[in-house]
C-alpha cells in the first residue's frame, strides 16, 4: 500500500521551511525527485524570499588573462 501523497500546501510549507533552514534548491530537487525549476516555482508560490546565487564570483576572461 502506498502512502497518500502530501497535499500541495503541505509540500509548499515543507519546502519553504527546508529552504529557509539552509537547504539548496538543488538539494530539495534531489530529495523530492522534482526538477530544479518546479522547486524554484513552488518556493516563489509559497512566498519564500530566495537567496542570491552562491558559489564563486566569476570574472571575465579578459580580466583573468590580464592578471596572468
Amino acid at each position: 500500500m502506498r502512502k497518500p501523497e502530501k497535499t500541495r500546501d503541505q509540500l509548499l510549507h515543507e519546502l519553504r521551511n527546508a529552504y529557509e533552514g539552509g537547504a539548496s534548491i538543488r538539494n530539495l530537487a534531489a530529495t523530492t525527485g522534482r526538477s530544479y525549476g518546479s522547486i524554484h516555482s513552488m518556493l516563489l508560490e509559497s512566498g519564500t524570499t530566495l537567496r542570491s546565487r552562491g558559489g564563486p564570483n566569476r570574472t571575465s576572461s579578459r580580466r583573468r588573462s590580464a592578471r596572468a
